[in-house]
């Protein structure tokens, strides 16, 4: 018997679920905010997308994250109207990375697809993320082959997702965001990572498994602005270097050894004029306030970064839930 269950050849996924009676379900993780004017037509574009491969069961797992605009009076109608529609409505806004683990929490799918609703990722492509699930891929990133942005946007994008290879102690992909594909077993390991600071992106590569890119090229919106203004991708991105590095701490370090050594020579420099050249000694208040600028500043920068990892651990430590869920709204529902 045990040399028999070690030549098992392993069964395609695919297959796996005919032999029990019913399809692979792929599970869509939609977070939505503010999207009225286009959120109808993503959905129609979606549905017409799967409806190429039938030979799959599908759920499209709608995140309502606080809208005020109306959109979730579209999603409600949606959720009406299609069986496979399930809407998470949460009791104010939480953030695009929360929206996504909530997606997460109530996807039940032998695949999960992760993908934003505003049409810069194309549906179509999730179709090629199947693909490569299907041929064995445990996790499938949509990488950005190309993209519809401002120069600034791409310049700074570009800078940052290297920058943050390089700082990362995980291998986190260039140009990918969080389009993607989580096969059940890594959607599981995903939902235990319950950090309120969250950079899902390089969650997913800390995970290891199996993982694939597929290239695409990024469309531009349909309809409305984007969701992530300045302020909030500089916060993404503050996540995105705490969460996965300590470079941070450790350039604290060095700047510290490198103001050291400046101290050392402007001491020397100082009793040396005092000692040997004492008639050309002159009254140093330039140097002194340079010096003392200089160190104030090296010291506050000091303290704001470690007052940005201090503030990770008092946010996990307070231990509130990551999301508050007013509905869950689905075709039964009265």
């Amino acid at each position: 018997m045990a040399d028999t269950m070690s030549h098992q050849v392993p069964v395609p996924v695919q297959q796996q679920a005919t032999s029990e009676g019913a399809p692979p379900l792929i599970s869509y993780v939609l977070p939505v905010y503010n999207e009225v004017d286009g959120i109808r037509q993503f959905h129609e574009e979606l549905v017409s997308t799967v409806a190429t491969r039938p030979e799959f069961d599908y759920e499209f797992i709608y995140v309502n994250d606080g809208s005020t605009d109306g959109s979730l009076g579209i999603l409600q109608d949606l959720a009406k109207n299609d069986p496979r529609t399930r809407v998470v409505d949460f009791a104010r806004n939480f953030g695009h990375q929360i929206a996504i683990t909530a997606g997460l929490d109530h996807a039940g799918g032998d695949a999960v697809i992760v993908m934003d609703t505003d049409l810069q990722d194309p549906p179509r492509v999730s179709l090629e993320l199947i693909d490569a699930w299907l041929g064995g891929a445990e996790i499938v990133s949509a990488r950005r082959r190309t993209r519809r942005d401002t120069a600034f946007k791409r310049a700074t994008a570009h800078t940052y997702y290297r920058v943050l290879r390089r700082c990362a102690e995980v291998d986190i992909p260039v140009d990918t965001g969080d389009f993607r594909l989580l096969d059940k077993r890594a959607a599981e390991e995903l939902r235990g990572f319950r950090e309120r600071s969250r950079f899902i992106r390089g969650m997913v590569a800390s995970m290891g498994f199996q993982q694939q890119e597929v290239l695409f090229d990024r469309d531009e919106r349909v309809a409305g602005e984007t969701k992530y203004p300045m302020r909030k991708m500089l916060r993404l991105a503050a996540d995105g270097v705490t969460s996965f590095s300590t470079v941070p701490l450790k350039l604290i370090t060095r700047m510290g050894f490198i103001s050291l050594g400046l101290a050392m020579l402007g001491i020397i420099y100082a009793v040396t004029l005092r000692l040997f050249f004492p008639a050309i000694t002159v009254s140093g208040w330039t140097m002194l306030m340079v010096a003392m600028l200089f160190l104030g500043g090296l010291q506050m920068l000091s303290l704001g970064v470690i007052g940005s990892y201090v503030g990770r651990i008092y946010h996990e430590v307070q231990q509130r839930p990551l999301y508050i869920v007013r509905n869950v709204i689905s075709h039964d529902e009265d």
